[in-house]
């Protein structure tokens, strides 16, 4: 059976990280821009976890990262939502180009 080498889960991530900024760039759903960043997130995460597991396999710092970072993308989705909520009882959509804050 073949290996799963550092190529294998660093193309992963790189798609996951491309197919993140693909949907925040093109995507006007605040839904969807929130996923394409969680998408983002996950894809820095599996680099840690690859890059702690071939270059320091003895130690756990990658590990201890990608925990921060998902305690960080918990509390960013939990407060994004929150702003979400309020921009649809405020405008009653979240289409980013209706919801123009910045009208004077």
């Amino acid at each position: 059976m073949n290996e799963i080498s550092l190529n294998h889960y660093l193309f992963v991530s790189c798609a996951l990280f491309f197919i993140g900024v693909y949907g925040f760039l093109t995507r006007r759903n605040l839904i969807t821009m929130l996923m394409a960043i969680e998408l983002i997130l996950n894809s820095i995460n599996i680099n840690f976890i690859v890059f702690n597991k071939f270059l320091f396999p003895d130690k756990l710092d990658g590990l201890f990262f990608t925990i921060f970072i998902i305690t960080i993308a918990a509390a960013e989705a939990a407060v994004a939502i929150a702003i979400i909520i309020n921009l649809y009882r405020n405008y009653k959509t979240i289409d980013v180009e209706e919801t123009n804050t910045m009208k004077f």
